[in-house]
Formats: structure tokens, C-alpha cells, sequence
């Protein structure tokens, strides 16, 4: 019996380091992608963010209102959304026609989406340096398999989705659906350098 609260505590510190592993690992994902995106930028060629990774930075999304940005990845595989947000494979681009589809984890880069009101703007900087400036129309709730996304919808879209409750501890069927519409066509991105 005396062994069980130095068991317990182990246990407990177990569970905050590896709470505390996951947005640690987020944070230093998007120093790296931050500095292949940028290669992205200045050679025009996708650059990986480390030598074994099996995606790369495809978008900057910021949230100006909230003063966030984050680098997305191509798909959104679990591996992928363990380092930043995924662009949802068989979506458009942002910018291009349809609906563009980007998901995140709540505890890590979209944990403020439920603070993005209509209006709020939103801009997604592609990986040929096009800016895409979009307005906030509505957020919802949904079921996973039930969220109604067309990616073929007319006009220029975005949709930015997490899981619902955002204060969640374990999986859930509900996500939280931030929804966008572009405020015009993309505009070009800054002239490419030359990295040192």
C-alpha cells in the first residue's frame, strides 16, 4: 500500500508530460515548416521541413483578427495534423473554385476557432505566393460524417474544421465548422528571394 501514491504520482507525471509533448511537438512543427515554406516561396519548388518528412508546408493561414498564423500541410492524415493543419485531400486549393478544406487538432493550431466571428477576416498565402483574403459567413457544429461540404460549391470557399467541444478531452463525432467566402480573386504574393 505504500507504494500506491508514488505509483499514482508517477502516473500523474506521465500523463502531464505527454500532455504537455503534444502542443511542444505543434510549436516547434511550425518553426520548421516556417522555414521550408519560406524555400517554398523563394525557390518555387515544395521544400520539405525535415529530411524524413512525408508532407510539406502547402499554405500559410492567418487569423489577423485573433494575430495567429499557422502552416498547413498537404492532407490531413493523423500524422500530418500532429505537426499543423492539413489541406483535406480532394479539395481545391484556397482561392481556387470550389470548397478548400483545412482541419486541425482543438488543443493545438485551430483551439481559437471558436472565437472567429462572421466578419473576421481570414487570409491563406498558397504555396505560389498568392494571398487569398476570405470573410468569416458562420460557424456550426456538425457530425463528422454529416457536415454537408461540397467541394465542388460554386464561387471561392473555405472551410476550417476542428473537433467539437474544444475544451474535449477525449474523441468525439461533432466538429466545429468555420465557414468562408473569398472577398475577391488572389492576389499576388511578394517577388520571390533569394534565401542567404
Amino acid at each position: 500500500m505504500r507504494a500506491l501514491p508514488a505509483l499514482l504520482a508517477a502516473g500523474g507525471i506521465a500523463l502531464a508530460g505527454q500532455g504537455a509533448w503534444i502542443p511542444a511537438k505543434a510549436a516547434l512543427a511550425q518553426a520548421l515548416l516556417a522555414r521550408a515554406f519560406a524555400r517554398t516561396l523563394a525557390e518555387g519548388a515544395p521544400a520539405r521541413p525535415w529530411p524524413w518528412a512525408d508532407t510539406m508546408p502547402v499554405a500559410r493561414i492567418a487569423f489577423p483578427s485573433l494575430d495567429e498564423a499557422y502552416l498547413a500541410l498537404a492532407g490531413s492524415s493523423g500524422q500530418a495534423l500532429a505537426f499543423g493543419p492539413g489541406h483535406v485531400e480532394g479539395t481545391p486549393e484556397a482561392g481556387e473554385p470550389g470548397t478548400a478544406v483545412y482541419a486541425a487538432h482543438r488543443d493545438t493550431q485551430f483551439r481559437s476557432l471558436g472565437r472567429l466571428s462572421p466578419g473576421d477576416p481570414v487570409t491563406v498565402q498558397g504555396r505560389d505566393g498568392r494571398i487569398v483574403r476570405f470573410r468569416v459567413v458562420r460557424s456550426r457544429i456538425v457530425r463528422f460524417d454529416g457536415s454537408g461540404i461540397d467541394p465542388d460549391a460554386p464561387g471561392r470557399r473555405l472551410v476550417l474544421a476542428t473537433c467539437w467541444p474544444l475544451d474535449g478531452l477525449a474523441p468525439g463525432p461533432k466538429r466545429l465548422v468555420v465557414e468562408a467566402v473569398a472577398e475577391a480573386a488572389p492576389e499576388p504574393g511578394p517577388a520571390p528571394t533569394t534565401p542567404p
